[in-house]
């Protein structure tokens, strides 16, 4: 059976990601994040700086705007202009995803991956969020910043996220619960409890004791 994918968005601070590596460990298969960026740019050339510029983001309003009428999902050729714009770097990332979804069971992490999936029948789409006192206090001791930085960061990543979000997937609104299968409050479950759920709703999905075995 073909492989089974499970993406996270989430909430800066709401602890999304130690969620995926939890569930990683707990299912026995890889979770990229930061990794898809080194993929994509070992898969094109480009400097991985460029990548990183574009990560979750855009390069202003007036790219933007331009971008909006260049809305070919086609990669471009390194001869051809454009080759370094943003929406060509955000569609060989999704080449990277597309073919990790094809070829082995595993989560992926932010990168607008439902959207990129959102035609794959063996995908579960989750968002983590939590209350923003929360996801501030998270960033104050995993940063080790003022109250003031971290709630700072918190509301200028999530601006980012959605922004980000809304432009690649077409329109679509971020936090809206109708894009994922499920939403958690990690402040009110818990992390652990969040990846352990995780768990045991893709063995629901997937009709399996053991999800990894649908992707043998």
């Amino acid at each position: 059976m073909s492989p089974y994918i499970i993406t996270i968005a989430r909430e800066f601070g709401s602890g999304g990601k130690e969620i995926a590596l939890q569930l990683s460990e707990l299912l026995g298969i890889p979770c990229y994040e930061r990794q898809l960026i080194t993929l994509a740019s070992d898969k094109s050339g480009i400097d991985e700086s460029l990548f990183v510029e574009t990560d979750e983001k855009l390069r202003g309003a007036q790219i933007a705007n331009f971008l909006r009428k260049q809305p070919s999902p086609v990669v471009v050729e390194p001869h051809e202009k454009g080759f370094i714009s943003d929406v060509n770097l955000f569609n060989i990332m999704a080449d990277v995803i597309r073919t990790l979804a094809q070829t082995q069971s595993c989560i992926i992490v932010g990168k607008c991956a439902d959207v990129i999936l959102n035609s794959y029948p063996n995908v579960i789409s989750l968002f983590i969020e939590a209350p923003r006192h929360a996801c501030v206090r998270s960033i104050m001791k995993k940063l080790n910043v003022s109250e003031k930085r971290a709630k700072y960061l918190c509301q200028k990543t999530d601006q980012y996220r959605a922004r980000y979000y809304n432009f690649y997937s077409g329109g679509a609104e971020w936090k809206n619960p109708n894009n994922y299968d499920c939403i958690l409050n990690s402040e009110r479950i818990g992390r652990r409890q969040c990846a352990e759920l995780i768990m045991a709703y893709a063995k629901q999905r997937f009709g399996s004791d053991d999800p990894q075995k649908t992707a043998e």
